[in-house]
């Protein structure tokens, strides 16, 4: 057993930390000794009203014990996927470990996270990184490559020649859209992006967005293939199927709030597509890494602050203020 401390989210943008015991990995389990935790929106519950457990769902670090039947040796170095998929059921089974039937848990939501010092995971969550790969731009093959670059599969699905786009939404999810998708479809494909943050559109703007602009704005876009809304708004969500092509598709990856069809209208009639998009499948991860690998500084740019955990209330600021890139939680010091 390791005993350590770690932060608790206990509400009201307060945090405590508290003494925290984790068992020695059983078979098939590993504990990690957490290196990098990226900040995500679906935090801002915890900041707010508080946690049961540690939170933290993107986390990057190395293994430091390895339990009876597993293969990863001691010192590894990689990341956790959130969702700890079963392997047996009919959509793991097809690869979709993202719509796992069974799934016995989410990291950080209801199993200990990335912003405390440890993390004991199942094996089949971890996923094997580069030595050269440092920790805190491991974490960008989560939600920044992983849910971006998903949400584009799913969309190519429908629309396999994809010839313009809008990014509705510049937080970290939207950002790694852009990014994505200037590394899938390169430069000549016109990529609009819309947010509320000035501070956003212009790191937008320095990441290859052919246009930022406000959602006041968004009325005056040129028509599109596909948007990819990221911000869970019901006005913007509308805007953004408004502003579609004829046929033309709206992804939908962020969580949130509601969207008011007209079928006839809205689908049939324009044969315009709304599909969802969730988190993505396990196996994406070895195509991103190869990705990361090549385009290394393109990603890394989404990495705007850096803070020691020792600064975790600041980085709640920054990264909840609206105006930063992705927000990464590093581990050497005491949360406070």
């Amino acid at each position: 057993m390791t005993i350590s401390e770690a932060p608790r989210l206990v509400g009201d943008e307060r945090i405590d930390v508290v003494p925290i015991s984790y068992p020695d990995p059983g078979a098939g389990q590993l504990l990690l000794r957490v290196r990098a935790n990226a900040l995500c929106g679906s935090d801002r519950g915890a900041w707010a009203h508080g946690a049961d457990v540690v939170p933290g769902h993107e986390l990057a670090g190395e293994v430091v014990a390895a339990g009876p039947e597993t293969r990863t040796s001691v010192g590894t170095r990689g990341v956790v996927y959130l969702m700890v998929f079963c392997g047996r059921c009919r959509n793991c089974r097809r690869g979709m470990t993202n719509l796992c039937l069974d799934k016995q848990g989410d990291v950080g939501f209801n199993r200990d996270g990335g912003l405390g010092p440890f993390v004991l995971v199942e094996e089949r969550v971890f996923f094997a990184v580069d030595d050269d790969v440092p920790f805190a731009l491991a974490t960008m093959l989560l939600d920044v490559m992983g849910t971006s670059g998903h949400a584009l599969d799913r969309a190519e699905r429908l629309l396999p020649d994809v010839g313009s786009i809008h990014v509705v939404g510049a937080g970290p999810v939207g950002l790694g859209t852009l990014v994505m998708a200037r590394i899938r479809y390169g430069d000549d494909v016109p990529i609009a992006v819309s947010d509320v943050s000035p501070e956003r559109l212009g790191l937008a703007a320095s990441l290859g967005a052919t246009v930022a602009v406000a959602p006041h704005e968004v009325g005056s876009l040129e028509p599109v293939d596909l948007a990819v809304d990221s911000s869970g708004r019901t006005e913007a969500r509308a805007a953004a199927l408004a502003g579609l092509r004829k046929p033309g598709v709206l992804v939908c990856v962020g969580h949130g709030q509601e969207l008011h069809l007209d079928v006839s209208r809205d689908l049939i009639a324009t044969e315009r597509a709304v599909i969802g998009s969730e988190y993505f499948p396990y196996g994406d991860l070895e195509r991103n890494l190869e990705l990361l690998r090549d385009h290394r500084d393109a990603v890394a740019r989404v990495i705007t602050h850096t803070f020691d955990v020792a600064e975790l209330a600041g980085a709640f600021t920054t990264f909840l203020g609206g105006g930063s890139g992705k927000v990464v939680v590093t581990q050497d010091g005491v949360a406070r």
